[in-house]
C-alpha cells in the first residue's frame, strides 16, 4: 500500500471487489494548535467575512495527515483497502484540536462475474 494509493471508501464495500479478510480498525490521529500569527491573520480575514482560508488550510492539512497515518497503519497490517472511513474532531483545549480518521482495514480481491447476484440471476 505504501507505493500506490489503496482502495479507500466511506462505504462498507467496494464495487467489483470482495472482502476476503478483515484486519481490524485502523486510525490516524493528529493534534493541532493554531499559532498566534495564524490567529492574527485569521482575525483580519474574519473582518471581511467569507471563508477564512488560513483555518481552511489548517483543517485540510490536519485531515490529510490523519488520513495518511491511517493508511500507514493499514499498510502495517497488510491491508490493500480501507472501508467505512470516517473523520472526527474534538477540541481538547482552547485552540487545540484532535482530528481522527478511522476505518476498517481489509484485504480485497477482484470479484468474479458469478459473485454479482444480478449476473447469476440473469443466467
Amino acid at each position: 500500500m505504501s507505493h500506490i494509493h489503496p482502495f479507500t471508501t466511506t462505504a462498507f464495500e467496494l464495487p467489483g471487489h470482495r472482502v476476503v479478510k478483515s484486519l481490524g480498525v485502523v486510525r490516524g490521529i493528529i493534534v493541532r494548535s493554531r499559532s498566534i500569527i495564524g490567529n492574527f491573520g485569521a482575525s483580519i480575514q474574519s473582518l471581511f467575512g467569507g471563508n477564512i482560508t488560513l483555518y481552511t488550510s489548517l483543517c485540510e492539512r490536519a485531515r490529510d495527515d490523519a488520513f495518511r497515518q491511517m493508511l500507514a497503519h493499514a499498510s502495517e497490517l497488510g491491508a490493500n483497502a480501507v472501508i467505512g472511513i470516517r473523520y472526527d474532531a474534538t477540541e481538547i483545549g482552547q485552540g487545540i484540536t484532535e482530528v481522527l480518521c478511522y476505518g476498517t482495514a481489509v484485504h480485497v480481491e477482484t470479484s468474479q462475474l458469478s459473485d454479482f447476484p444480478s449476473a447469476t440471476a440473469s443466467r
